[in-house]
């Protein structure tokens, strides 16, 4: 159920914001590795999320694009 709400929620987004969102997602990507490298993370599920939220957000991206065209 939370995922679905949260597809909604980006489907409803621009294009713009999605990219936006889109950098922000790979910042914490990078932040949480950095953090799992110097063993200061605590929760490693945490990067399993943030990279399947980067794949929504992409995908949706490209759907945007094919339906532009």
């Amino acid at each position: 159920m939370k995922t679905n709400k949260y597809l909604e929620e980006l489907k409803s987004q621009s294009v713009a914001d999605l990219n936006a969102q889109l950098v922000e997602a790979k910042k914490e990507l990078f932040n949480l590795r950095f953090q799992n490298a110097t063993n200061q993370l605590e929760n490693t599920g945490r990067i399993k999320e943030v990279r399947r939220n980067i794949a929504r957000i992409q995908t949706i991206i490209t759907e945007k694009a094919s339906v532009a065209e």
